[in-house]
């Protein structure tokens, strides 16, 4: 304090709403959503987006989807704002060969920057899913 006044609180760095998530596979299943992100009431929060250049296809040697680049390609999936404890654990779920990039989405209210769950491309098989 210099000369009786107090300098002013530093100002909290500003938060930017978190990026949503581009669900497009296991996690559409509303059930599955509800238990693997620990949050029942997260299904209501589903709200549905169009991927352009990128298509569906299997995550070599397992059941699960992937995305991979496909200039004519359209995937239908939702967005969805988790909190921080629900995206653990859908982290969690999603495993280590998932990595979460950032894809531009269209929405019924315009396009809208995104993260996906997508598995290295040489983990890619070609057929659809």
């Amino acid at each position: 304090m210099r000369g009786g006044v107090t300098p002013p609180e530093p100002l909290a760095p500003r938060r930017s709403a978190p990026v949503p998530l581009f669900l497009y596979g296991t996690l559409l299943d509303r059930r599955t959503l509800a238990r693997r992100s620990g949050d029942p009431g997260l299904p209501r929060r589903l709200r549905p987006a169009v991927l352009h250049g990128y298509r569906r296809v299997a995550f070599r040697g397992t059941p699960y989807p992937t995305l991979i680049p496909c200039p004519s390609g359209r995937v239908h999936g939702a967005l969805l704002r988790p909190a921080p404890p629900a995206l653990a654990a859908l982290r969690r779920y999603e495993g280590p060969c998932y990595r979460l990039v950032p894809l531009r989405v269209v929405t019924p209210h315009g396009p809208v920057r995104a993260r996906g769950w997508v598995v290295a491309r040489f983990l890619a098989g070609t057929e659809e899913r």
